[in-house]
């Protein structure tokens, strides 16, 4: 269950078979549905995934009830609701699985205790958190007046599995377009 976990860290830092055991020792499996929420709108998320098979989404909703995905984090990746894990503040967003998903998760407390605690998990957190920022940063950049077909085309060369394991409802969302109109250009490509 833990393999996928530990590929991730040992591809990413030096570590000892001992102190890698320790890691995974605090991680524990979560198997959900499809479309199972993770984290409601107003919980304070105290959790940390990582995700063996399946898809994360973050997501928000508008007064009008129209959801919009702001994050999507697809097999041997972290996903949480950062801001709410950090702050301890209501999460005011979403954390859902996409489909059938097999996860680890791993407590604030655990989480924070091994980032204190080892370094080389300390070393991760800091990539994990500079590759998101740098994927957001991307995404807001790659949009910039961007037009409908060439978002798409900024999802195939950056995020390619979203257009072959997410629905074009969830990603016409995170792309800020009709559904319809995202049938429309993938069918261009």
């Amino acid at each position: 269950m833990h393999s996928i976990l530990e590929k991730f860290i040992t591809d990413r830092t030096e570590i000892g078979a001992e102190t890698l055991r320790e890691i995974c020792s605090y991680f524990h499996v979560k198997e959900t549905k499809r479309n199972e929420i993770l984290l409601d709108y107003n919980e304070v998320c105290n959790c940390y995934y990582f995700i063996n098979k399946g898809c994360i989404r973050l997501f928000t909703l508008s007064k009008d009830g129209a959801e919009h995905s702001r994050y999507f984090a697809f097999e041997g990746s972290f996903a949480t609701a950062l801001p709410s894990f950090i702050d301890q503040l209501p999460a005011h967003e979403y954390l859902q699985t996409v489909q059938k998903s097999e996860l680890l998760y791993i407590s604030r407390s655990d989480f924070y205790h091994l980032v204190d605690t080892i370094p080389q998990f300390a070393r991760i957190y800091t990539e994990i958190l500079e590759l998101g920022f740098i994927m957001a940063q991307k995404r807001i950049y790659g949009f910039q007046g961007s037009d409908a077909l060439e978002k798409v085309k900024w999802v195939l060369e950056h995020q390619p599995q979203l257009l072959q394991k997410v629905s074009n409802k969830m990603v016409a969302s995170y792309l800020g377009m009709a559904p319809s109109i995202l049938s429309r250009l993938k069918s261009k490509l």
